[in-house]
C-alpha cells in the first residue's frame, strides 16, 4: 500500500482504539479527603465585638431573590447548544442572584449510543476490505462480492465516502437535540416537546413564576404585565 492508504488506513484505526479507550476506561478516582486535625479555634474578632462597639461589622447575610432554587439546563453537548445554555445560566445568576445553575449533557437514547460505537467498527471494516479485499477473500476461500469490486475500483473515493458518511452517522448518533430546563427537579422547558429554544425574555418569567417565597416571585407578574 501507498503512503495515501497506510494514511486512510492508519487515521481510522486510531480514532477507534481512542474510542474503545474511553470507553472502557474507568472514571478517575475521587481525591482521598484529607485528615482533618481538630485545633481549638481563636474566636473571631467579630464574634468578641459588640454593637455598641464603633469598629463593630455585621457579618453579611446571603440571600437573593433565587437563593435556595436550584436550575438545571441539560443540553445536547455534541449539537453545539453550550454556547446558548451558558448564556442563559448568566442571565439567570444574573435576573436572580443567589440562584444556583447547572449545566449538564442530555446524552442520547442507550440504542444510539450503542450504534455510534459501532459506526468506527464499520468504517475501519469496510476501509480494510476495500484496501485489502482483493487479499482476504483469496484466502478464505472466497469470491470477492460484486459491491466491494465496484468500491475497489474507485479506492480512493470509496475511501473517502466511507469515512464521511461514518462520521456523518456517528454525530447524528450522539446527538439528543435537547436543551431542557429544570428547577428544583420540575421540567419548566422542553426543546423536545417545543421543537425550539426559549427566549430570555421566557425563560425568566418561567424561572420567576416559580419563585414564590422571594418578591421579586410574587411582584413578577405585575411588573411585566
Amino acid at each position: 500500500m501507498d503512503r495515501v492508504q497506510l494514511l486512510l488506513v492508519g487515521l481510522p484505526i486510531f480514532l477507534f482504539c481512542s474510542d474503545l479507550v474511553n470507553l472502557f476506561t474507568p472514571p478517575p478516582a475521587k481525591p482521598a479527603a484529607a485528615h482533618h486535625h481538630h485545633h481549638q479555634q481563636k474566636p473571631s474578632a467579630s464574634l468578641l465585638q459588640t454593637p455598641s462597639d464603633p469598629s463593630f461589622i455585621p457579618d453579611p447575610v446571603v440571600d437573593g431573590a433565587g437563593y435556595g432554587t436550584t436550575i438545571e439546563i441539560k443540553f445536547c453537548a455534541s449539537c453545539s447548544y453550550r454556547g446558548t445554555a451558558v448564556t442563559m445560566k448568566k442571565m439567570l445568576e444574573t435576573s436572580f442572584p443567589g440562584i444556583h445553575v447547572i449545566l449538564q449533557n442530555y446524552p442520547p437514547a442507550l440504542p444510539k449510543r450503542l450504534l455510534s460505537k459501532l459506526v468506527p467498527v464499520v468504517q475501519f471494516g469496510t476501509i480494510i476490505m476495500i484496501t485489502a479485499g482483493d487479499q482476504i477473500f483469496p484466502r478464505l476461500g472466497m469470491a470477492q462480492p460484486a459491491w466491494l469490486l465496484k468500491l475497489r475500483a474507485n479506492k480512493f473515493g470509496a475511501i473517502a465516502s466511507t469515512w464521511l458518511f461514518g462520521n456523518f452517522a456517528q454525530s447524528f448518533l450522539q446527538s439528543s437535540g435537547a436543551f431542557e430546563v429544570y428547577s428544583n427537579g420540575e421540567l419548566v422547558f422542553s426543546k423536545l416537546m417545543e421543537q425550539r429554544f426559549p427566549s430570555e425574555f421566557e425563560l425568566r418569567e418561567l424561572i420567576g413564576n416559580r419563585l414564590p417565597e422571594s418578591q421579586f416571585g410574587k411582584n413578577l407578574g405585575k411588573v411585566w404585565s
